[in-house]
């Protein structure tokens, strides 16, 4: 049985698949199987091009929020753009990654496999609660050993004086 949509018409899914394609696959370098987007043409600009990329992948990310996707696909899409927006400010590095990675065109298949077949579905409160109580246990790590080493110091200047 098809999962029916709850808010997602097929014009928004057509407009989702059009904004994913124009960042991700629009053009291809001639002779060549090599598709690529305005992701990958604006992320060319250092720094600031992957930030605009990110921006309207984020843009793409929200548009789909409010077709009634699951938090876990939320999550999922998050994970790609950050992905994509980290290694993307790579110099050249990024720049490839860019060319194969395509983000919003793995969101955008997200999404279809969210309403189509039933996949990725439930909330992703249980991992974001994971992630911050991982981040609270890497702090208070990192602040210990920072007191541990200010003792240390401390002992061995005394010693030296």
């Amino acid at each position: 049985m098809e999962k029916t949509l709850l808010k997602t018409t097929p014009k928004a899914f057509k407009y989702l698949d059009s904004m994913s394609d124009l960042l991700d696959s629009r053009f291809r370098i001639p002779g060549t199987d090599i598709r690529f987007g305005l992701d990958f043409l604006v992320g060319l600009v250092p720094y600031a091009g992957d930030l605009v990329t990110f921006a309207f992948s984020g843009v793409l990310v929200v548009s789909m929020a409010r077709n009634g996707a699951s938090g876990m696909v939320l999550l999922k899409m998050l994970g790609n753009i950050l992905l994509d927006a980290l290694v993307g400010s790579i110099p050249l590095l990024g720049d490839l990654f860019d060319l194969s990675f395509k983000a919003n065109r793995r969101n955008y298949k997200l999404l279809k496999e969210h309403y189509h077949e039933g996949k990725h579905g439930g909330s992703g409160i249980p991992i974001i609660l994971t992630l911050i109580f991982a981040l609270l246990l890497m702090s208070a790590l990192v602040i210990f050993m920072a007191f541990q080493m200010l003792n240390w110091t401390a002992e061995f200047i005394q010693q030296l004086l």
